[in-house]
């Protein structure tokens, strides 16, 4: 019996620790079988998308007018609605669309709760600059992007935040620069004031050169005579068609070192300097349109030229090329010549100039002889079978079409385009 009393004791006290280790267990972590009484509203989680403001839930938090896709939880889309002011903005959103409306102005009380917005775009409404409060857009510390192309603005809204990086002010009514508006500005990369009424004295003095990290101006479609003054160095793509400007200064674009695209098409260039473009990174030139009599020096960079609808009688390709280095050949790969007035193509010297040619265009050329084709297209079109050519990319083809454009400013395949960079 005594045995069995002490093995009873101790099965016992096994069971009853084995009990209190599970109790314990349980208590430790707070089980609650009760579900909370606020329960979050449905979310889809995109985890290939990456945020710089923490993911909560912001499905329900939109303004009515507007749509917030559930895949893009920080953009708000409010274009095309026919609205006349800004609707209520959330304050985790970062993309604003509200292109495409009858927006009017822009009031400080508009943003008041929408700090982290990075991208605006109000483009395409009825914006006045006297209806935009002084500094509105100045209290978004985070804001890069503000797009107000297509308004009825006068002169550029400010101050804005050193946050702005892109800034599209095309196709308005801006005739002035107002005085340090561009103060402060380092980050900004790219600036688009086509289609407004800029003259030389809007853009004289140090109007860009502030802009230290600029890499892309747009003044095309303006009323400039002559160059705007104090580009900054940074300045890789420079648009200045469709002006009146009538003459390049010497050593201009030695100040551009990184300079990359240069469009003057449209303007009343009738000679510029020798060595005028005669940069390191230039890779695009488009002079069409102008009034030219002569060529000049090609930096060996150039790979893309254009001259079609000038004045040039002959090209002389010791100007265009005075030295020729089998070690560090031109890159010369395209030239358009067509509306000019020439009676004979260019020398076969200037195939070993540019060794990397693949099409010149001659086109038809104006005057007298202008309905006799007496010009070689080079390549010759006949020569190739043209779907063929096209599927090898071996060469550019150039139809009869592309050379349809408007009397001034039409659409042209070497026209700028002022928005992908």
């Amino acid at each position: 019996m005594g045995m069995l009393a002490e093995l009873f004791v101790i099965l016992l006290f096994v069971f009853t620790a084995f009990g209190q280790y599970n109790y314990n267990y349980y208590s430790d972590h707070d089980y609650d079988p009760e579900p909370d009484d606020d329960y979050p509203p449905a979310y889809h989680f995109n985890p290939n998308t990456q945020y710089d403001i923490p993911h909560v839930p912001y499905a329900t938090d939109c303004a009515r007018e507007c749509f917030c896709p559930p895949a893009f939880p920080l953009s708000m889309l409010c274009d095309n609605r026919k609205l006349k002011t800004i609707p209520y903005i959330p304050a985790h959103i970062q993309q604003l669309h509200l292109q495409f409306n009858n927006i009017e102005a822009v009031t400080a009380k508009a943003f008041i709760n929408s700090t982290n917005l990075r991208e605006i775009n109000l483009s395409h409404n009825k914006l006045m600059s006297n209806m935009i409060d002084d500094g509105v857009f100045a209290k978004l510390p985070h804001l890069a992007q503000l797009y107000l192309h297509h308004n009825n603005l006068e002169e550029i809204p400010s101050p804005l935040p050193n946050t702005i990086e892109r800034l599209f002010l095309g196709f308005n009514k801006i005739s002035r620069l107002q005085h340090n508006v561009m103060q402060g500005l380092v980050n900004m990369t790219m600036l688009d004031l086509c289609n407004n009424h800029l003259d030389d004295s809007a853009v004289k003095g140090k109007a860009f050169s502030k802009l230290k990290s600029l890499m892309q101006l747009n003044l095309c479609n303006n009323k400039l005579l002559s160059m705007p003054p104090d580009l900054p160095s940074s300045l890789m793509y420079l648009s200045l068609e469709n002006n009146s400007i009538s003459a390049i200064p010497e050593n201009y674009f030695n100040k551009l070192p990184y300079i990359h695209a240069i469009r003057m098409s449209y303007n009343s260039l009738q000679e510029v300097p020798l060595n005028a473009f005669n940069v390191a990174n230039l890779v695009e030139l488009s002079l069409g349109h102008n009034k030219l009599k002569q060529v000049f020096q090609v930096p060996k960079s150039l790979e893309h030229l254009y001259l079609q609808d000038n004045e040039l009688e002959i090209i002389n390709v010791t100007l265009l090329c005075p030295a020729i280095d089998p070690m560090n050949s031109n890159r010369l790969t395209y030239l358009r010549v067509e509306k000019n007035k020439l009676k004979a193509p260019i020398s076969t010297l200037a195939f070993l100039c540019f060794p990397h040619i693949q099409s010149i265009y001659y086109g038809e050329q104006k005057g007298k002889d202008a309905q006799i084709p007496i010009l070689p297209q080079f390549p010759m079109p006949h020569d190739h079978d043209e779907e063929e050519e096209e599927e090898r990319g071996a060469w550019p083809v150039i139809h009869e079409e592309d050379d349809e454009e408007d009397e001034h400013g039409g659409t042209d395949h070497d026209d700028f385009d002022p928005y992908p960079y």
